[in-house]
């Protein structure tokens, strides 16, 4: 065997006996990622919100307006739970949250749609929580269309006018919506699939700083670069190795449970899935010692790195298009490994495409891969002659 394989493995096996005496690699790295995992998958089980508690202020009360809300309350993602008197303590509901939106029937709501005078029909929301706003307006935009339809339905065909020409006058163009790869509309198929590896890739930063900042803190850097033989390159793969195994294990084991189990799309095959897996471990564990390099300290790097990852989850794509977003937030999106790592996800396995279509994001992972070749004679510098200062 080769020498500087035998001194990668004794390294390693040293990191095992540091991790093994220190609990927080084995929260960090098993306990909070499990706990991670069942939580995102569990709080979507369902696929999308239902239930979401709604209000009503019915000031005509005629048995058109009575229709109109058990129609909204036949909804899934709606649910009647109270009626008001008036839109003061209707709105006062909404702002303590007890209600996520209500609907105010005026009155002559009855007399205006059977007069086909388009009586005003509103409605309030709350985009505090943005998905339940987002899909409530959806519902009571729906209720209200069809209460007009249907009062319109029966006039024209008191008229004598046939159905074919009730359905084209009411509505002159039919959608006909066809959901790409997640015709369920499922959000834990939209979310979990990055927001668990997102937490991952904290994790992943978090940890690869402190434990290289470890060595400085407890005096070890000596003992560790003796082992090495000065050859920092060989220090960092031995010390970096276990904690490598775990995390491309345990992403993948997540893939598996996501794909396999909770049956997600994943047209894309199996080597996607891997080579996405494995892209990710490797460029967050890369990028944070390219940060510890940056600034040799525990305290600064892990900060850095803290608030690097937090930031990629709004830059990523996944919550909000980045094309919709200013050129120049677009354009430091492409500093995130997470916002690489969700575009091969969707675009390889999510969309089935052929991994060439992923090239730019892919050497863009392996460029974090290498960012550490800028840094590393720096960390060994600390390693040897920097003191650590609390």
């Amino acid at each position: 065997m080769p020498e500087r394989i035998r001194q990668i493995l004794r390294i390693a096996q040293r990191e095992c006996d540091i991790m093994l005496r220190n609990p927080i690699y084995g929260f960090c790295m098993v306990v909070f990622p499990v706990v991670v995992i069942a939580f995102f998958t569990s709080l979507m089980s369902e696929g999308q919100p239902t239930g979401l508690p709604v209000g009503v202020v019915d000031l005509d009360n005629t048995s058109t307006t009575r229709k109109l809300i058990r129609t909204l309350d036949g909804f899934q993602t709606t649910k009647i739970v109270a009626h008001y008197p008036n839109l003061n303590d209707a709105r006062q509901a909404i702002q303590n949250n007890e209600i996520y939106a209500f609907l105010l029937l005026p009155k002559g709501t009855t007399e205006g749609l059977l007069a086909s005078r388009q009586p005003d029909i509103s409605f309030y929301y709350s985009s505090t929580t943005l998905v339940a706003g987002s899909m409530l307006y959806r519902d009571l935009k729906t209720a209200t269309t069809l209460a007009a339809a249907s009062v319109g339905s029966a006039k024209l065909s008191a008229l004598g006018k046939r159905p074919a020409e009730i359905k084209a006058f009411l509505q002159p163009i039919a959608v006909d919506l066809h959901m790409v790869g997640n015709p369920w509309a499922d959000y834990n198929v939209y979310l979990s699939t990055t927001m668990v590896p997102g937490v991952l890739m904290i994790f992943i930063f978090l940890l690869t700083a402190y434990a290289i900042g470890t060595e400085l803190k407890f005096r070890r850097s000596h003992q560790w670069m003796e082992a090495a033989e000065g050859d920092i390159h060989v220090a960092l793969i031995g010390k970096l190795l276990p904690q490598t195994i775990v995390f491309i294990t345990l992403l993948l084991g997540f893939q598996l449970y996501i794909f396999g189990w909770l049956h997600f799309p994943h047209p894309g095959g199996i080597l996607p899935i891997v080579l996405n897996a494995v892209l990710a471990v490797l460029s967050a564990q890369c990028f944070g010692i390219f940060i510890f390099g940056l600034m040799p300290s525990l305290r600064m790097s892990m900060s850095i790195c803290s608030l690097w990852a937090v930031l990629s989850f709004s830059a990523c794509g996944a919550t909000f298009p980045t094309t919709a977003m200013s050129p120049m937030i677009e354009a430091m999106a492409q500093l995130f490994p997470l916002r690489h790592y969700y575009m091969i996800y969707q675009s390889a396995i999510f969309n089935g495409f052929p991994l060439g279509y992923s090239w730019y994001h892919i050497l863009a992972m392996i460029g974090f891969i290498l960012l550490p070749a800028f840094t590393v004679k720096n960390i060994r510098r600390a390693m040897l002659e920097y003191v650590y200062i609390p």
